[in-house]
């Protein structure tokens, strides 16, 4: 079965009913749409509404004849009032005054543009008396037949009785003049002496209340009665219309979500079969209407809309709900062939390419880049002046965004330029930690990156230089010191000799020298062996290495260092045996140096734990034990030269241990490392794993 429906799911048949169905359903979507606004007129909150006296359509029926009598009560009044000119505001005679004064300067030799506007003015009123009265004239006419329009469309409410007074004029349809004869009806408002009165309740609770109080508030209050009431007759026929629309209303809503949900359903389904043969077919098919250009395409489909609105308006809103399946049909069929064109170049990745615009553009970019590429900077010059008003005639319909664009990206390159003039100007100036922040990929940015790359590099150079000025200093410092200690005890004790008769404490003195001058010699063989590491000036043979087999006789070998320390190793490795690639006299000095460490700086008594690790391509070896000294500096600073875990330099060692051990396991492509946590020592070796373990 499924086979089957795939055979036929791209059928040019299937395509085709598809199509039929999607433009039944978006036509049979607009023409229930058009229904409910023509029930409705307009109104589609009908669906929602409670009841009658909560909707729009009750406020509609009070609020044109409230209009009308607040306009009457409040603006026009009387004929008698009207003709003296009561209804004319200052407003309106100062506009018509204004024209007629620009008609003066304008036309009249009375005019004289020597004297001031004052006087001027002053003699507008005299020549132009008639004129103005005559204005004044047309002003009262007009409000005269709006008075009298109104009045004649009091006329017209059937089923509303009202009542409205300003104190002087009053205008109703009925003989009833007090509240209580207007409460007898189903349904009233009154608005007397600040207070508004209004039933059923219901209506207090009518969001569109306010466009009939709103019209209330503009009246003088204390002067002001408005009686509005409708007769039991004409509210059960406005209220059984009401009903009606709701339910017409209702069932055509239902009609616009089932066609939707079938639009939607059948639309997907078109765009996931449209322009391919199969569901594994890549390729996409076009036919003749494809050709058209897209920009062209996408102005088709706009104009068509615009038809349809238009179409509408013109058979009027009375008749749109008759006419709107004849006219929406065709349109929407034309509309949905241009749609699927547009989805065929979508799906190929064509839609932008296959515009004329971009076939004009590009032919012209690709001319302009030829000439540019082949050019020199004068060729370039004059093409820039000569083809940017060659583009704004082009593009002339569109000129706004061209000038916009061409602004737009002056102004860009500008604020680049001026960013890397003043970026250079800091780093010219000794900023070196400035950074120049252009943005995009053009030719600005590329500089600006390069010179920030000269930027990060004079400021490493400045920061080593410096790191190695101090450890220069340092040096100089500690070798001073470390030198002249042994050295100095050396000269005295040599005095000492010189002068002492005493065989026995002659050979306490020759023993103190021994011990002088084997310190300073292992103090000399370090500094040598640092220098040497330091330089990269020692042959490296690596070769494959058992390191649990070098730890273990490691261990033996220094096993009365161990018991003299006091201290218990403990060694973590795999069952397995693990090879690493290094030079193994060299790897070998390292965790000599990392031993004596242990011995010299180590709590006596405390354990110490040897780990063995292998990762896979590497392998990690590390050393943990508990400091003797409070470690109070970093982990960076006891990998320099001549530090030492006691700053106050009371132990034997050098500080070059750690610094050689490094130098020597990189000479090997190794990475070694120190971690401080408390008065916890790591040191940790890492070494390429040796592939070939056979």
């Amino acid at each position: 079965m499924g086979t089957k429906l795939k055979s036929y799911s791209h059928l040019i048949i299937t395509k085709i009913i598809i199509c039929a169905i999607v433009i039944t359903c978006f036509t049979g979507a607009l023409t229930a749409f058009v229904d409910t606004a023509v029930l409705s007129d307009g109104d589609f909150e009908i669906v929602s509404e409670d009841n009658y006296f909560q909707s729009r359509a009750y406020i509609q029926e009070n609020e044109s004849l409230v209009a009308t009598l607040t306009q009457l009560i409040g603006e026009y009044k009387s004929e008698k009032y009207i003709l003296k000119g009561g209804s004319i505001s200052e407003e309106e005679l100062r506009s018509e005054a204004e024209n007629l004064y620009s008609d003066f300067q304008l036309q009249s030799k009375s005019y004289n543009p020597n004297l001031s506007e004052a006087e001027n003015y002053k003699k507008f009123k005299e020549v132009y008396k008639d004129e103005i009265a005559q204005a004044k004239g047309r002003l009262i006419k007009n409000d005269l037949r709006e008075f009298h329009l109104l009045k004649q469309n009091l006329e017209a409410y059937e089923g509303l009785v009202y009542y409205a007074s300003n104190g002087t004029n009053v205008f109703t349809n009925s003989t009833k003049k007090e509240q209580t004869q207007f409460k007898i009806y189903p349904s009233y408002m009154i608005f007397e002496n600040y207070k508004r009165e209004i039933y059923p309740n219901e209506v207090e609770d009518n969001e569109h209340l306010y466009g009939i109080t709103g019209q209330i508030d503009e009246l003088n209050p204390e002067t002001t009665v408005v009686y509005v009431a409708f007769t039991e007759e004409f509210l059960n026929l406005k209220i059984k219309e009401w009903k009606e629309d709701k339910v017409a209303a209702t069932n055509n809503l239902y009609k616009v979500v089932a066609f939707l949900i079938g639009l939607i359903l059948s639309f997907l389904y078109l765009l996931l079969i449209i322009g391919r043969k199969s569901f594994d077919d890549r390729e996409v098919h076009f036919h003749a209407v494809d050709r058209l250009y897209n920009d062209f395409n996408l102005v088709l489909c706009l104009g068509m809309i615009m038809l349809w609105v238009t179409l509408l308006d013109r058979v009027g809103f009375e008749n749109a709900h008759q006419m709107s399946i004849p006219i929406t049909a065709p349109i929407a069929t034309a509309g949905l062939i241009l749609v699927l064109s547009l989805v065929k170049h979508f799906k190929n990745r064509t839609l932008i390419r296959h515009t004329l615009l971009y076939r004009i553009f590009y032919k012209l970019f690709v001319f302009v880049r030829n000439v540019y590429d082949s050019g020199s900077v004068g060729v370039k010059t004059v093409l820039l002046v000569i083809g940017y008003p060659i583009l704004i005639v082009i593009t002339f319909f569109m000129f706004p965004v061209t000038i916009g664009a061409a602004a737009w990206f002056a102004f860009k390159k500008v604020k680049s330029f001026h960013a890397i003039q003043e970026g250079v100007e800091r780093i010219k100036d000794g900023d070196l930690r400035h950074r120049i922040d252009v943005e995009g990929e053009g030719e600005f940015e590329r500089l600006a990156d390069n010179i920030n790359s000269i930027t990060d590099g004079l400021k490493k150079a400045v920061d080593s230089e410096l790191k190695s000025e101090r450890l220069k200093t340092e040096l100089i410092t500690n070798v001073s010191h470390d030198i002249r200690t042994p050295l100095t005890s050396i000269i005295t004790y040599v005095d000492l000799l010189k002068k002492e008769k005493d065989s026995s404490k002659v050979e306490e003195y020759i023993e103190v020298l021994d011990q002088k001058s084997k310190r300073l010699k292992i103090l000399t063989d370090d500094l040598f062996e640092a220098a040497k590491a330091s330089s990269g000036d020692i042959p490296v043979q690596l070769e494959k290495i058992d390191i649990i087999s070098l730890i273990t006789q490691g261990l033996g070998e220094v096993n009365d260092k161990i018991e003299a320390s006091d201290l218990e190793f403990k060694m973590n490795h795999p069952e397995d045996k693990v090879y690493m690639k290094a030079d193994g006299r060299l790897l070998w000095r390292s965790i000599e140096n990392l031993l004596s460490n242990i011995f010299k700086y180590a709590l006596k008594g405390s354990r110490v734990y040897i780990d063995i690790e292998d990762t896979g391509s590497e392998v990690l070896l590390t050393f943990k034990n508990i400091s003797a000294y409070e470690l109070n500096i970093s982990a960076d600073e006891l990998m320099e030269r001549f530090k030492r875990g006691d700053e106050s330099r009371f132990s034997e060692g050098s500080g070059l241990g750690l610094s050689i051990a490094r130098s020597l396991i990189e000479l090997q492509d190794g990475k070694f490392s120190i971690q401080v946590d408390g008065d916890l020592f790591k040191s940790i070796i890492c070494m390429s794993k040796h592939q070939n373990n056979d």
